[in-house]
């Protein structure tokens, strides 16, 4: 439920989301609880309009208004999970970004296993385009592997790998970094986001991944940030992304 101009109107969860107060799923829990009013009634329907230029959105009497736009990057731990909480108990992306920050949203996954660069932001719109297939950015991923690649695999991971249910998963590209006498790391690029894609390619092929690290998203690279910190992207970062963004919808239409 959205229209375009002055009068745009969406669900009430979803504006909260688009305000940069919480996730969706968070503002359809606070909303049926009743600690929502919307111009001054209580609403408990997280599908009721609103209109984000016009209306007076309250969270248990507190206003809520758009907040900053804000762009981050963290260099995820491995065994950190991209959720906002975890019924298991274990550690969050959240807990490496301080308590001063407002609401933030990873943008894609990285799963418990996986380390390396992750986004997140308040700026859902923007966080929608990265993930859109017409936009999708390269991913440039370091993986250790239980094997000393060769050309074979390599090739295969380019070509197209069919899984047991037949999805192809495919690499963009594909290098040896280094080798040693038992194992290699490689570069892997990827221009679509399939769920855990990388372990289940090489998995099909045979070849267990003992590290998987996102190094690069687009331009953007993880550079020098040490594992578990989280910093802002500058704006010549931000500005990258959506050139890269705007280029890959160009080549895309065209």
């Amino acid at each position: 439920m959205a229209r375009d101009g002055n009068s745009r109107q969406v669900g009430l969860a979803r504006a909260l989301s688009k305000l940069g107060y919480c996730s969706r799923s968070q503002a359809t829990e606070l909303i049926r609880a009743g600690r929502v009013r919307l111009n001054g009634a209580t609403r408990r329907d997280p599908e009721i309009p609103v209109r984000l230029e016009h209306d007076l959105i309250e969270v248990d009497r507190h206003i809520v208004g758009a907040e900053a736009k804000l762009y981050l990057m963290l260099n995820k731990p491995r065994g950190a999970v991209t959720t906002a909480s975890d019924e298991k108990g274990r550690d969050t992306v959240y807990a490496y970004l301080g308590e001063k920050l407002p609401w933030v949203a990873p943008v894609g996954r990285l799963d418990k296993a996986s380390e390396g660069l992750l986004l997140l932001t308040n700026d859902s719109e923007w966080a929608a385009r990265i993930s859109d297939p017409e936009t999708h950015l390269d991913k440039t991923y370091h993986v250790q592997v239980d094997a000393v690649a060769d050309e074979r695999l390599l090739a295969a991971l380019t070509s197209g790998v069919r899984t047991r249910d037949g999805e192809l998963l495919r690499a963009k590209r594909a290098c040896v970094l280094r080798t040693g006498e038992r194992n290699s790391w490689l570069e892997i690029v990827l221009d679509e986001g399939k769920n855990r894609q990388i372990r289940r390619m090489l998995e099909q092929s045979g070849v267990e991944v003992l590290r998987l690290v996102r190094v690069a998203v687009g331009p953007l690279a993880l550079g020098g940030l040490a594992k578990g910190k989280c910093r802002a992207l500058t704006a010549e970062e931000k500005r990258g992304l959506d050139r890269a963004m705007k280029t890959k919808l160009m080549n895309t239409e065209s």
